[in-house]
């Protein structure tokens, strides 16, 4: 759903009209927040099948105390904001970068990458929350895994495998991939992905290119590879409170990764949380 997202957007950046930068692109603009906002609502939507399923196949019971609500998480940003606004920066940037005396066509060019970047970043933070709110409704799933998919970064390589609780926030970092792999305490061996076995996997030139060439050859040489990539650099989490209007009528409600820190660990109350803001119903 990211790549359609992400070839839509790319197909209407195209569309764009030079010399109306502005009122070109929101007049194009309904279109998009109607294709990604219908991408969000798909990938949230997979989270109960998908928990039951995985669970389901540890042997663990995925029964639920009530089910994703994937509309809260669609037609909004991953950090809180109106996802048409978040939508309309890329003009800015382009408008930004012509006024500094970028050539026009470079100036579109680099903010249709932000554009393809942000877009696929939005539909891919939908699943991962959906996924965590579903695994937060089901008593008897204690946590998950973090699961690399395809060819992935030295940042998230040296993640892979790590074991989370359920209350804790999948930090990634832009057009991420990596996947929640829900999972209880003595299951969870079964699923680690090991960061060296897939560093291994890799020929010595996606090697440079993933960790860099003086990164790879380190690695290669025995350096430890979380020492070597330094895992947080780069990785967001938003600071303070997380709060979102869109979708929340006449007061804020609070993002589905806040509720879990507030929560502080305690289960109920985070269902309480996800209840009331909408999250699960």
């Amino acid at each position: 759903m990211a790549l359609v997202a992400a070839g839509e957007a790319g197909r209407l950046w195209s569309q764009l009209d030079p010399g109306r930068i502005a009122v070109s692109w929101r007049s194009l603009l309904p279109r998009l927040l109607t294709v990604l906002t219908g991408a969000q609502l798909a990938v949230a939507a997979r989270a109960d099948g998908y928990l039951d399923e995985v669970l389901d196949a540890q042997g663990v019971t995925p029964r639920a105390v009530g089910r994703v609500s994937a509309a809260a998480l669609a037609g909004v940003a991953s950090d809180g904001r109106d996802l048409g606004g978040l939508l309309y920066q890329p003009a800015v940037s382009t408008l930004v970068g012509i006024q500094r005396g970028v050539p026009v066509e470079q100036a579109l060019t680099g903010a249709g990458a932000g554009l393809n970047m942000l877009v696929r970043t939005q539909v891919a933070d939908a699943g991962r929350v959906a996924d965590q709110v579903a695994l937060t409704a089901r008593p008897q799933a204690g946590g998950y895994v973090r699961m690399l998919v395809g060819a992935s970064c030295g940042r998230c390589a040296v993640l892979a495998g790590r074991r989370y609780e359920w209350s804790t926030g999948f930090e990634r970092h832009p057009r991420c991939d990596c996947l929640h792999i829900p999972a209880r305490e003595d299951t969870a061996d079964d699923l680690r992905t090991d960061p060296r076995r897939y560093f291994e996997s890799l020929t010595a030139a996606e090697q440079d290119r993933l960790f860099t060439v003086a990164g790879a050859e380190a690695i290669r040489s025995g350096a430890d590879i979380a020492q070597v990539v330094n895992a947080r650099r780069g990785v967001y989490t938003a600071g303070g409170r997380k709060f979102t209007r869109t979708n929340a009528g006449k007061r804020p409600r609070l993002m589905p990764e806040q509720i879990l820190r507030e929560a502080n660990g305690d289960r109920s109350e985070a269902q309480r949380l996800l209840r009331r803001f909408g999250y699960i119903t």
